[in-house]
């Protein structure tokens, strides 16, 4: 069996630069396992892709299947021999195979004999099973929006126009897109435009780059960070590399080339993230910095072309970017001239949900929740209230209307030029955050409690409109806004119950569709989120249930013990008094223990029970104010101790003794020692 590279290439016009990495980890994807599912050894799949191609590269591919032995079954024995004599059953089993009876073999198996055939199958060639591979790839691909082209009744994502399927240096014959495959590929649009004839798989990367394509999606990355901050040490400035831009700027370009280009410095009187979400969103520039963090007058472009005349496209990027700046300076100079609380009264007409209403219904219901939080946290309440009655109006600018990523920044700004007060202005800002799990919380008082406000408004909202989050759908994004509260809690060491804070939001709420069990409902399915955010901290799923089984609402307290579970499972007398603790569940279960904890010493007539009846007894004070104080890590480091008497005591003690008042006595002993184990976590669900 020979070995050679494939190579398959499908040429279009430019592709979505935000859907190229998608689509080419798909193209390689479905080849990879149209191979297997063909079961063809190959070694290695490796995708490519630039803005004008998608391309898949397997090493080491076989030249055809293996090789196989197939084995068929027949009648059963007693059915196809009659008196020595084949019957028609057997006669005809043997014609679907092509060989007369006395060519068919005997089958055992655990339900009798059978006849049977084995035959040698032989394996199909690459040649015949590519094409099928490479229609089913090229039809699984999530291309973000069809279209079509000329006359054609074909559908992609763009018009395409070459198709190269290459084993080794022969051309298999295939048709995807109603292209015919041929070992023809192009180079870069301008730099190399005539067709190129590929000899060998092999030589994919290095013809391309030889015709100004760099194919490689990482190394073309990399040559634009390179470049740029090759450019930004040339300017004496640093260079801000946002790795969403760099990608989509690599699916805009086949051969990168970074250059520098300046503004006007009159437009450094605008706010910096309104310049640098212009020259992102629009120009798809990188922005630079001087040592003090200040933006700097100076860009950097990424050309796709290599010109004899850099300065020419210098001067274009120049001459672009400028009228979008000055529309940045526009908005920025417009939302100026009105404050920001005067535009409260616009909130009236922004709708929020419709079943939910405005943002002015929204800023009524979390103005009380923030009032509620506020109070308990001991923040300033009237901050609280005016950071509710502000938060939102930013919505209804100018620059928020043009860049909604703005939306906060520009809040603050504003009304830090209204002369509100300064912890009002950053909790406006602060209120997004955090945006995703890692993210850093709100600093301020008041910016934690309106971030929790709002999205506790939110998630009560939308569960009691019958919205939940799906497996594939959460279009309000409740997931994030539930780890978002547990992680404003725990970070900002809020003690605050959760269910409390629940309560105070469906209070707000008139007439909810659901509103029977609201709280408990959303209460489970933020507590659930624990499971997410644990897997951040390293808490397995066992680590995670023996703190979900304890009634805790307190999302600080639920984190403390997370991570004192966490430590002790790392013990060496973890494993053992987690089934110990089992053992105890079990036992109280069966025998329908009544709760008591109440141990009558007199009644202890075992060596290891009264040992083990101390020890309970003495790690019961000792843990008692460790409890009070949430130091759940030294307490389980305390109640670990336990387990040598623990082992006593099961190896020692007949718990069911036949006297009623010393088994009863007994199971209370255990009932007691559960009991300690409790009051942290159930461990007897940790892997014993």
């Amino acid at each position: 069996m020979a070995v050679d590279t494939l190579l398959l290439e499908l040429g279009a016009e430019e592709l979505p630069p935000t859907a190229l990495d998608a689509l080419s980890d798909a193209f390689a994807a479905g080849i990879e396992k149209g191979l297997q599912e063909a079961e063809i050894p190959f070694q290695s799949v490796k995708a490519y892709a630039t803005p004008r191609r998608l391309a898949v590269q397997v090493s080491e591919l076989a030249d055809k299947q293996p090789d196989r032995e197939v084995e068929r079954r027949g009648p059963a024995l007693a059915a196809a021999v009659k008196d020595g004599v084949p019957t028609k059953a057997a006669e005809g089993f043997a014609r679907s195979c092509g060989v007369s009876v006395d060519e068919l073999i005997h089958l055992e198996t655990d339900k009798g004999t059978w006849l049977g055939f084995r035959e040698q199958q032989q394996g199909e060639s690459i040649q015949t099973l590519l094409p099928e591979i490479l229609r089913k790839a090229i039809q699984g691909l999530p291309v973000p929006k069809n279209m079509r082209w000329g006359a054609s009744r074909i559908e992609f994502s763009r018009p395409v126009h070459w198709l190269v399927a290459l084993y080794g240096s022969d051309v298999i014959a295939a048709e995807a897109l109603g292209l015919q495959a041929s070992c023809t590929t192009y180079g870069h649009r301008f730099h190399a435009p005539n067709a190129i004839q590929l000899k060998h798989a092999d030589e994919y990367l290095a013809t391309l780059e030889n015709a100004y394509v760099l194919a490689d999606r990482e190394q073309r990355r990399e040559r634009i960070r390179e470049q740029v901050l090759s450019e930004a040490e040339v300017q004496e400035a640093n260079a801000v590399i946002d790795e969403a831009l760099l990608i989509e700027v690599s699916g805009l370009v086949e051969w990168p080339v970074a250059l520098t280009g300046s503004f006007d410095e009159r437009f450094l009187d605008v706010p910096a993230e309104c310049l640098i979400s212009s020259m992102k969103a629009n120009q798809k520039y990188f922005h630079l910095l001087d040592d003090q963090g200040k933006l700097k007058p100076l860009f950097i472009t990424i050309s796709n072309i290599d010109s004899a005349d850099p300065q020419q496209v210098i001067s274009g990027n120049e001459k672009v970017i400028r009228p979008r700046l000055a529309d940045a300076a526009f908005f920025y100079d417009t939302d100026r001239k009105q404050s920001l609380a005067s535009r409260i009264p616009q909130l009236e007409s922004v709708v929020f949900q419709q079943q939910l209403g405005t943002l002015a219904d929204k800023a009524r219901r979390t103005t009380a929740i923030a009032t509620f939080i506020a109070q308990k946290i001991n923040g300033d309440v009237a901050n609280a209230q005016r950071a509710v009655a502000l938060a939102k109006c930013d919505l209804v600018t100018e620059m928020v209307l043009e860049f909604p990523e703005l939306q906060g920044i520009m809040g603050r700004y504003y009304a830090e030029q209204d002369g509100e007060p300064a912890e009002v202005a950053q909790a406006i800002e602060e209120q997004y955050l955090p945006r995703f799990a890692t993210d850093a919380i709100p600093q301020s008082l008041t910016g934690q409690t309106l971030a929790l406000a709002d999205r506790l408004d939110t998630l009560v909202g939308i569960f009691g409109i019958g919205q939940r989050p799906t497996g594939a759908k959460d279009p309000f994004a409740l997931r994030r806004a539930a780890i978002g509260v547990l992680n404003i809690l725990i970070k900002g060491e809020l003690a605050l119950d959760l269910r409390e804070l629940l309560d105070a939001a469906v209070q707000q709420h008139q007439g909810l569709p659901k509103a029977e069990g609201l709280a408990d409902d959303v209460l489970t399915y933020m507590l659930d989120r624990f499971r997410a955010w644990g897997q951040e901290e390293g808490i397995s799923a066992e680590m995670y249930l023996a703190v979900r089984a304890r009634p805790v609402t307190n999302p600080l307290d639920f984190a403390r013990r997370l991570r004192a579970v966490k430590a002790f499972a790392q013990r060496d007398e973890a494993a053992a008094l987690a089934a110990a603790n089992k053992r105890v569940s079990n036992i109280l279960s069966k025998q329908e223990h009544n709760g008591s904890l109440e141990v009558d010493a007199r009644l202890l007539q075992e060596d290891a029970e009264q040992v083990l009846f101390k020890a309970v007894t003495s790690r019961q004070e000792q843990v008692a104010p460790l409890f009070g104080t949430g130091d759940y890590h030294q307490a389980l480091d305390v109640l670990a101790t336990l387990r040598e008497p623990v082992d006593a005591f099961f190896d020692q003690v007949m718990v069911m003794a036949d006297d009623e008042a010393v088994r009863n006595n007994r199971l209370a002993l255990l009932a007691s020692l559960q009991a300690l184990f409790l009051a942290v976590a159930d461990i007897s669900l940790l892997p014993q």
